[in-house]
């Protein structure tokens, strides 16, 4: 599953820029809803568009692999390779 790390990227950006960042500034900056950015933030394995992780990692100031976590499924998929 992939998850969206936005919580983690606000608290080190917070920590870094000496200041608090909202997600109101988040989205009026990104043009990105705070209703959006919400849903990415509550619900686990939200689905959204790249364009979002872009204007997101291009906000932050950061790499997609510190907006993107992936964690695998505990069972396996019809995806899986066969050993």
């Amino acid at each position: 599953m992939i998850y969206i790390q936005i919580q983690d990227v606000l608290k080190a950006k917070r920590k870094a820029w000496g200041r608090k960042v909202t997600l109101n500034e988040v989205s009026l900056s990104t043009g990105i809803s705070r209703t959006t950015l919400f849903r990415i933030m509550k619900n686990e394995g939200y689905s959204t568009v790249t364009d979002h992780i872009d204007k997101l990692c291009a906000f932050f100031g950061c790499e997609v692999f510190e907006l993107v976590k992936y964690v695998p499924d505990r069972q396996p998929t019809e995806y899986s390779l066969a050993a």
